[in-house]
């Protein structure tokens, strides 16, 4: 007979440890490495943290068998994104190959004034992204287009991705469609379209805020070379590709099945293999330089809309510019990304497994007396989580189920809650570089999150927007405790007793 090991519960400490052990080197990956910290030293920092929290759950009566099927757990809920980043990857090199990206540019570099170009970056992200629910297939499609266009322009890459973000999590985070803004209110047990409209009172001011200062900071910019930039830009864009509205279909393919709720998987899968085939059909000029001499029309197409889809597309033009922004894309682009996800789950899988991350959060509850400390506490809990478990999903369901009777509890509507979950948990996730969401916005903008964070005006304003509104008392929605409560508590120690 097998007698099961009693398991200890983690103590504060237990819980603190690994987590400090991971800032600690996570900041001396970020010191030593500089930019180059997710391609490496990052994931090294997680997974030595997950060992230091292997060995804690181990000290407390946990086998190894029950840290690996947390582990298996952990990695296995993020499958479905990592699906989605190699369909990406396969997406970003045949959209390139085939002219949809290059003529996003081309009409994005005319339309555009060089003053209102993150403004306007800002409201088309935020429009796209409303009607479809991702800021994920946003960022992949629109997103690209606009990086293009803002080194067109001359204009700063990192300003642009954090106008590109800071409207593709608006439109996510208001939009119906949208995975966590139905996962937030499910949680807290509140109906969606109250959750949403409930977000509002903290997102409209939060995004009017961001769009005037993307305005002021368009207006101030000196560009004195964006015109000859553009005309330089666009000239050679013709020369490459033969561009025309036609080569939108594509995103429209795409956009249409977003719309129409079709699981982001295959839809983006369905978006890159039409993409090869328009660059089969529409760009032989460009694919006949790609495939060499001697190569024949069809082996040539074959070869390398095939080599697109899984290592990308590399240019040769005159303008090295324009080589860095189209030579990009293929699964084999995400696999660094990929491999991040892998680590950073796998360290929050240990923590959730061994009972660490619960412990640390119930003890950063203690002491919450009213509703802005238990609003704020929450938006923080959900930051944290980000930071720790390296998983948005995580952000709002382990606080959500943690804080949901507190909140009742306290007379407060659990509209507070969802609308806190998606304030912390949602917006803040980009931010985080080995976070998914960081991790998936580096690499299909190409540029670090370190560098973009401080211009993701929405992510940074609502949170703390929110926490104002907690203390002052705006828009916090209450309820009376019911008495139900009361005599369901005297009823409870009786009938335990019979039992």
């Amino acid at each position: 007979m097998t007698i099961e090991k009693t398991k200890a519960e983690a103590s504060l400490s237990d819980a603190l440890i690994p987590i400090i052990i991971l800032v600690a080197l996570l900041g001396g990956s970020v010191y030593l490495f500089e930019d180059n910290s997710s391609f490496g030293p990052n994931q090294i920092a997680l997974l030595i943290a997950m060992g230091i929290a292997a060995i804690i759950g181990l000290k407390n009566g946990y086998s190894w068998d029950d840290i690996e099927q947390g582990i298996i757990k952990g990695i296995s809920r993020s499958l479905g994104a990592i699906l989605i980043l190699l369909a990406v990857g396969s997406l970003i090199g045949t959209w390139m190959l085939a002219g949809t990206v290059p003529t996003l540019i081309y009409y994005g570099l005319d339309l555009l004034n060089p003053s209102m170009f993150y403004a306007a970056s800002c409201l088309i992200c935020a429009v796209v992204a409303m009607s479809i629910g991702s800021s994920w297939t946003t960022a992949a499609t629109v997103g690209v287009a606009l990086m293009g266009v803002s080194i067109g322009m001359g204009m700063s890459e990192a300003i642009t991705a954090g106008a590109i973000i800071s409207g593709a999590y608006f439109g996510d985070k208001i939009s119906p469609l949208s995975e966590t803004t139905n996962l937030a209110p499910a949680i807290a047990g509140t109906n969606l379209f109250e959750h949403i409209q409930y977000m509002l009172w903290t997102t409209i001011p939060s995004i009017v805020l961001t769009l005037i200062l993307f305005v002021v900071i368009g207006l101030g910019a000196d560009l004195p070379e964006a015109a000859s930039s553009i005309q330089e830009m666009q000239t050679l864009l013709q020369q490459e590709f033969n561009l025309g509205l036609h080569m939108l279909v594509p995103l429209l393919v795409l956009l249409t099945m977003a719309i129409k709720k079709v699981p982001a998987f295959p839809a983006v899968a369905i978006g890159a293999l039409l993409g090869g085939v328009w660059a089969a059909v529409f760009q032989p000029d460009v694919i006949a330089s790609l495939a060499g001499e001697g190569v024949s029309a069809l082996r040539g197409s074959i070869v390398v809309v095939w080599t697109a889809l899984f290592d990308g597309v590399s240019f040769s033009t005159p303008s090295d510019t324009l080589n860095d922004l189209l030579s990009r894309g293929g699964m084999s682009s995400m696999l660094n990304t990929i491999w991040l996800i892998m680590c950073a789950m796998t360290f929050g899988a240990v923590l959730e497994r061994v009972g660490l991350l619960k412990r640390a959060v119930s003890a950063f509850l203690k002491g919450a007396k009213s509703a802005g400390d238990m609003i704020t506490r929450t938006i923080l809990t959900s930051i944290g989580t980000n930071i720790i478990t390296a998983d948005q999903y995580m952000a709002i369901v382990m606080p959500g189920r943690m804080y949901k009777n507190e909140f009742e509890k306290r007379g407060l509507h659990q509209l507070n809650l969802s609308r806190s979950l998606e304030d912390g948990g949602t917006l803040t996730s980009p931010l985080i570089p080995w976070n998914t969401c960081g991790v998936y916005m580096h690499g299909v903008l190409a540029v670090n999150p370190l560098d973009y964070i401080f211009y993701t005006f929405f992510n940074l304003i609502n949170p703390v927007l929110a926490i104002i509104y907690a203390y002052l008392g705006i828009k916090i929605l209450r309820i009376p405790i019911p008495e139900v409560n009361a005599d369901a508590e005297q009823l409870k120690e009786p009938l335990e007793t019979k039992v």
